[in-house]
C-alpha cells in the first residue's frame, strides 16, 4: 500500500490539471477506505494502452485513466518518435470532438509538438474523425492526433494516432511509440511553444467539397431523410454536405442535434444500442421519411435505418456495406474490396462474382484502410470507407452520402433499400448476422471465457456441427495474430468470439447463410431460428 500511495503522489506533483488533483487529493484523504484504496489501485495498476483505436478510458487521475498528464506523455512520445525519422521538416495536425477535455487535450498536444520542434496544426473547432483523417494527407503531415472516445460513454475520452499515409498506426509502430512514451520523464520538465497554428475553415470546406463531389451531379434528388448525430459533431457537417451534394435538407432530431459531451438522451452514445435511435424513428413516422441515419459522436460510423415487410428497422452493418459494395460495383469501380474478420462472407463472394480482389482484415480500420488498392472497406461495426482516396478510415459522413444517393435511385425507380438487399439474398443466398455481447466489470471474466473455449471448444452450435477452429492468435488465419478464435461451422455458418478492443466486452459474431429457393419469407424464418439456437448455445457456454 504505501508504494501505491508514494506513486499516486507523485503523479499528483506531476499534474497540471486542478481537476484531478483535487480528485485524487480526496482519494488520498480517504485512502484507508477499502473501496478507494480499490479504486486508486485500479487507477495505478497500469497505464492505458494502445488498443485498436489508440488510447481510450474513463477521464480522471492515474496512469489508467485519461488525462492531462497521458495526453503530455503520449503527445511528448509520439515526437520522440517522430524526431528519430530521417523526414524534416515535420508536421502533425490535430483534431479534437466535443467530449469533455477534448479540446484541453487537443491543445496540450499543439503546446508539445510545437516545443519537440514539430509544426502543429490544430482544426479550428470539434469536428468529425473524418475531417482529421483527411487534413492529414490535405496538409502533407507526418502524423495526425484525433481527440476522441467515438462511441463509448460520456465518461470516456480517447486519443487515435494517424501516420503521414493517413491510416491509423499499426504495429511495430504502435510498440515503438509506447516504448517512447514510456521513457518521457516528469511533465513539468517537457518543452512547450504557444506558437502552434489554429487552422482556418479551409481544410473543412476542401474535405466538404472533395466529399459532396462523389455523387452523381444528374442522378435524381428526391428523398424525405430523417438525421441524428447522437449529440455529436456531425450535425453541421453533414447538413453542409448533404446541401452542396442537392439534396433535401434532413429532417434533423433536434433534441440530439447541437454537441453535448453528457449525452443527455440515450445511455450509450452508440447507434447500436437499443433506444439510442427512438427519437429518430419517432420523427421518420411523424414526417414520412424514405431513411434514417446517424452518426456516432465523432460521426466516423454511420447508421441507417429503412422501411422493409414488416416496418421500419435498423439495418445491420453488414446489410450496409453489401449495399455500398453493391453500388459501388455496379458502377464499375475496380480495385480492392475488403472487410474485418468479424464482418460478413457477403462481400468475398460478391467480389469474386464481379471479378474484384477481396481481402479479409484483423478488426479495425488501421488494417482496413492501409490496403493497397482499395476502393472499398467496411466493418460491421458500422464502419465504411467508400473514398479512401480522400479518407483511409471510416468515415461516416461520406457513407452517408453515398446511402442518401443510392436509396434517392432506387426511390426514383420505385424500389427501396430492402429491395435490393432482397435480390442480394437471390443472388447469393441470405446471410444473416447477429451478435452476442457480454459486458463485464472484471476483465479477468473474458480471458477466463477465452480460456475455457480454447480448452474445452463447443462441438456443435445451434444443432450445425463445428467442422474447424482457427485460434487466430496463431496465426491461423493468415493474419497477424490476435487473440480470437473462429468456429467453422455446418452449412458456411460462423462464430468469432474475441475481446473488444474498444470497451470492456466478449464479443460473438454470428452468421449463418441461407439458399433462396422460392420464397424469402422462408429463408429469414430459418435464418433467424438458426441464429437464435447458436446464441442460445453460446450463452450457455459462456455462462457470463
Amino acid at each position: 500500500m504505501s508504494d501505491l500511495l508514494a506513486e499516486a503522489r507523485s503523479w499528483l506533483a506531476d499534474d497540471p490539471d486542478p481537476a484531478t488533483k483535487a480528485e485524487l487529493e480526496d482519494l488520498l484523504s480517504r485512502a484507508a477506505d477499502p473501496a478507494v484504496l480499490v479504486e486508486l489501485t485500479d487507477r495505478f495498476s497500469g497505464t492505458l494502452q494502445f488498443g485498436t483505436a489508440g488510447l481510450r478510458g474513463a477521464l480522471g487521475a492515474g496512469p489508467n485513466r485519461m488525462n492531462r498528464v497521458v495526453v503530455a506523455r503520449a503527445a511528448a512520445g509520439l515526437a520522440a518518435y517522430l524526431n528519430a525519422g530521417p523526414s524534416r521538416p515535420l508536421s502533425v495536425v490535430i483534431g479534437y470532438d466535443a467530449r469533455h477535455n477534448s479540446d484541453v487535450f487537443a491543445s496540450d498536444t499543439a503546446e508539445i509538438m510545437q516545443g519537440a520542434g514539430i509544426s502543429a496544426y490544430l482544426l479550428p473547432q470539434a469536428l468529425p474523425t473524418p475531417v482529421l483523417a483527411y487534413a492529414i494527407r490535405h496538409l502533407g503531415c507526418a502524423a495526425g492526433v484525433m481527440v476522441t472516445a467515438s462511441h463509448n460513454p460520456p465518461q470516456d475520452n480517447g486519443y487515435k494516432v494517424y501516420l503521414g499515409d493517413g491510416s491509423q498506426i499499426v504495429p511495430p509502430a504502435d510498440a515503438q511509440i509506447a516504448a517512447r512514451i514510456a521513457a518521457v520523464g516528469p511533465i513539468a520538465d517537457l518543452p512547450r511553444s504557444s506558437d502552434w497554428t489554429e487552422l482556418g475553415p479551409e481544410v473543412l470546406s476542401s474535405y466538404l467539397a472533395a466529399t459532396s463531389a462523389l455523387v452523381d451531379n444528374a442522378g435524381p434528388r428526391e428523398l424525405v431523410t430523417v438525421y441524428t448525430p447522437l449529440h455529436g459533431v456531425g450535425g453541421d457537417v453533414v447538413a453542409q454536405v448533404m446541401e452542396l451534394a442537392g439534396y433535401p435538407t434532413p429532417h434533423v432530431v433536434a433534441e440530439q442535434f447541437n454537441p453535448d459531451a453528457d449525452f443527455p438522451t440515450v445511455a450509450f452514445p452508440n447507434p447500436e444500442e437499443p433506444g439510442a435511435m427512438d427519437l429518430a424513428m419517432a420523427l421518420a413516422a411523424e414526417v414520412g421519411a424514405d431513411l434514417v441515419l446517424a452518426n456516432d459522436p465523432d460521426a466516423d460510423r454511420c447508421a441507417v435505418a429503412a422501411p422493409g415487410p414488416r416496418g421500419w428497422r435498423m439495418l445491420r452493418g453488414d446489410e450496409v456495406g453489401a449495399l455500398l459494395a453493391d453500388f459501388l460495383m455496379r458502377q464499375g469501380v475496380a480495385g480492392t474490396y475488403a472487410c474485418s474478420i468479424v464482418s460478413s462472407s457477403l462481400l468475398g463472394k460478391m467480389a469474386q462474382a464481379h471479378g474484384h480482389p477481396y481481402t479479409e482484415t484483423l478488426t479495425g480500420f488501421k488494417w482496413i484502410g492501409r490496403l493497397p488498392g482499395l476502393v472499398f472497406g467496411y466493418e460491421e461495426a458500422l464502419g465504411y470507407c467508400v473514398a479512401p482516396e480522400l479518407v483511409k478510415d471510416k468515415d461516416g459522413v461520406s457513407a452517408l452520402l453515398r446511402i442518401v444517393e443510392l436509396a434517392a435511385l432506387l426511390k426514383a425507380s420505385g424500389r427501396t433499400l430492402q429491395d435490393r438487399l432482397d435480390e442480394l439474398a437471390a443472388t447469393y443466398g441470405l446471410h444473416a448476422t447477429d451478435q452476442l455481447s457480454v459486458r463485464v466489470a472484471d476483465l479477468s471474466l473474458i480471458d477466463q471465457a477465452m480460456a475455457g473455449f480454447r480448452v474445452d471448444p463447443p462441438r456443435s452450435l445451434g444443432g450445425l456441427m463445428v467442422e474447424q477452429i482457427d485460434d487466430l492468435t496463431l496465426g491461423d488465419a493468415g493474419l497477424p495474430p490476435t487473440d480470437g478464435l473462429r468456429f467453422r461451422l455446418a452449412e458456411g455458418a460462423r462464430v468469432i468470439v474475441r475481446p473488444s478492443g474498444t470497451e470492456p466486452k466478449l464479443k460473438c459474431y454470428l452468421e449463418v447463410v441461407v439458399g433462396v429457393a422460392d420464397s424469402l419469407d422462408a429463408a429469414r424464418i430459418a435464418a433467424a431460428g438458426r441464429l437464435d439456437a447458436i446464441r442460445a448455445d453460446l450463452a450457455d457456454t459462456l455462462n457470463l
